[in-house]
């Protein structure tokens, strides 16, 4: 069965997701389409490129990820279709692709913009149609020419700390308002955000309703949560905030 996910910016209101469901389908019509989410925040190609990273690799091999969030939709920027770990993705040249493409053994071409493609709508004439050529066999060199030069995104380490903790950095705030951080732990020690001090809890019923706590999400980096609440607002706080694990203790 071909698989092909898609992630967007497009939400769901104004057709725009089903213009390019409309090509795919049209084009490998036994093909089964996972609508990952069409919620990313407008243009951020840096949410985009995070959850990306969380669910390419959990689909089988063969599978095409089709990624939208393409604020210089039009420009000079490049249209990849990549192969990595016996996977695809297609997307812009913006670093959104970055998590596959930073596999030892990825390859990259840059895409042959279809002639009438619509330079604002590169998703439906550009990206969908390069997904159902790899959907129906051609090789990745048949899309375009070898790219190396294209614009990668890392996450940022946190830097560690004389006492054996560290100090990192809110990477993205997810729909519970939960504060995923670049912390990385096995739940043990003390973390520090906003002037709170948080020991790290195993799981959220760990506390009371509207309580504050820190622990590892499946992820295995160390997030800051409100049991039935959003974090974020009650912290004041968002994506890029500075903090600290604590390896030495403190007051919860």
């Amino acid at each position: 069965m071909s698989l092909v996910t898609l992630l967007t910016d497009f939400g769901t209101a104004d057709g725009y997701v089903a213009e390019m469901k409309g090509v795919l389908l049209s084009g490998a019509p036994t093909a089964q389409l996972v609508d990952v989410s069409h919620d990313v925040p407008a243009q951020d190609v840096e949410f985009a490129r995070l959850a990306f990273a969380r669910y390419w690799r959990r689909f089988p091999a063969g599978t095409v990820h089709v990624v939208v969030v393409d604020p210089e939709v039009g420009t000079s920027r490049k249209a990849l279709a990549i192969e990595s770990d016996g996977r695809f993705a297609v997307g812009p040249d913006n670093g959104v692709l970055s998590p596959a493409m930073l596999v030892p053994g990825a390859r990259a071409v840059s895409i042959e913009i279809p002639q009438g493609a619509a330079p604002t709508f590169h998703g439906r004439d550009v990206f969908a149609p390069a997904a159902v050529r790899l959907l129906c066999g051609d090789s990745l060199e048949m899309l375009g020419t070898s790219c190396s030069d294209v614009a990668l995104r890392r996450t940022p380490e946190a830097q560690r700390r004389a006492d054996g903790g560290q100090d990192g950095q809110v990477l993205a705030v997810d729909r519970f308002g939960n504060l995923i951080t670049n912390l990385t732990g096995r739940g043990e020690g003390t973390v520090e955000l906003a002037g709170t001090l948080l020991r790290i809890s195993r799981v959220y019923g760990d506390v009371i309703e509207g309580a504050l706590l820190a622990l590892v999400g499946s992820h295995g980096l160390i997030e800051v949560a409100v049991r039935g609440g959003n974090a974020s607002r009650t912290l004041g706080i968002g994506r890029g905030a500075p903090v600290t694990l604590r390896r030495d203790g403190g007051a919860a």
